[in-house]
């Protein structure tokens, strides 16, 4: 038994690495045997290194009886910052062997997505990786997906591009959107017949605007079709209030988030394409792209 208060000269030492490993495991196991068998050391070593970790802390660590070991108060205050340090010395150990994720890496993704997830969440990713050298090609051509200098595309498509790897990246939905300033104007939104008195940005002729169209009952006819190029530009249009545009569930997130836009019905329709990544077979298992890729899903995860 320990003199109540007793401890070693050298108040502030480290007590041995040994006897806290051997508290460590005997804290979790409750018995000198098991914690033996975990340490690959005799029980009686295991007691021993116990011995030597009271006497240099001067407290009794644990209560024992014939069978089973019990914590203290003093076991239970020690124990979860011993923890805590094997955990920190294990997890420092761990990345003393990874190989430093460093490199240039060349994505290519659609123009929209470019400039309306990555410009306001890339950062990120190059915070996560500091040092790897990121080129972002805004594109939606498929000469990328076939270009030996591009590692990694994300595509809006079809899913089908031979001699690729192909994963999908999400299904997206389509939904109108006007700025603010549209549905408080003289002219609001109230009904989707009042969309005739608006242009509707559209990036395809109107194709998607007539699949939502008909899928709320309403006939096309007398709706004005403004085509804008690309579905980014439909988009940042209808964020200055040049008419409504068809917002993709992926794209629109920020912009409704914090009000540059603002849905109009809670009709949808699904997108006929989705999005998709796509890099070369040798390429897939790159820990750059596998780095990206899984940084780009877990926000397309994390927006949905």
């Amino acid at each position: 038994m320990l003199e109540p208060g007793k401890r070693q000269n050298g108040r502030n030492r480290l007590p041995p690495l040994n006897a806290l490993r051997a508290f460590d495991a005997t804290a979790r196991h409750l018995t000198v045997v098991k914690a033996a068998d975990e340490l690959h050391v005799t029980p009686s070593a295991v007691s021993h290194q116990l011995r030597t970790l009271e006497e240099a802390l001067g407290v009794q660590l644990f209560s024992r009886n014939k069978t089973r070991l019990k914590l203290t108060p003093h076991g239970e205050a020690l124990l979860p910052s011993v923890r805590s340090a094997f955990q920190m010395i294990a997890s420092a150990a761990a990345k003393l062997g990874d190989p430093v994720m460093g490199g240039n890496l060349v994505v290519s993704t659609p123009v929209g997505l470019s400039s309306r997830v990555l410009t306001r969440h890339i950062g990120e990713f190059l915070a996560a990786y500091p040092d790897v050298q990121l080129k972002i090609i805004a594109s939606n051509d498929d000469k990328e997906v076939y270009s030996p200098s591009v590692d990694l595309c994300i595509r809006y498509g079809t899913g089908i591009w031979p001699d690729r790897e192909v994963r999908l990246l999400t299904h997206v939905e389509l939904f109108p959107v006007c700025s603010p300033a549209m549905i408080n104007g003289q002219l609001t939104v109230r009904s989707v017949d009042e969309l005739r008195s608006h242009p509707l940005l559209c990036e395809d002729g109107g194709t998607e605007w007539t699949r939502w169209l008909l899928s709320a009952g309403v006939p096309v006819e007398g709706f004005r079709m403004t085509e804008m190029g690309n579905a980014h530009i439909a988009m940042e249009a209808a964020v200055h209030g040049q008419g409504a545009a068809l917002g993709d569930s992926l794209l629109v997130g920020d912009d409704l988030a914090e009000g540059r836009l603002v849905r109009l019905f809670e009709r949808s329709v699904p997108a006929k394409h989705a999005y998709y990544i796509v890099c070369r077979k040798e390429m897939c298992d790159s820990p750059l792209v596998t780095a990206f890729t899984e940084w780009i899903a877990g926000k397309v995860r994390s927006d949905a």
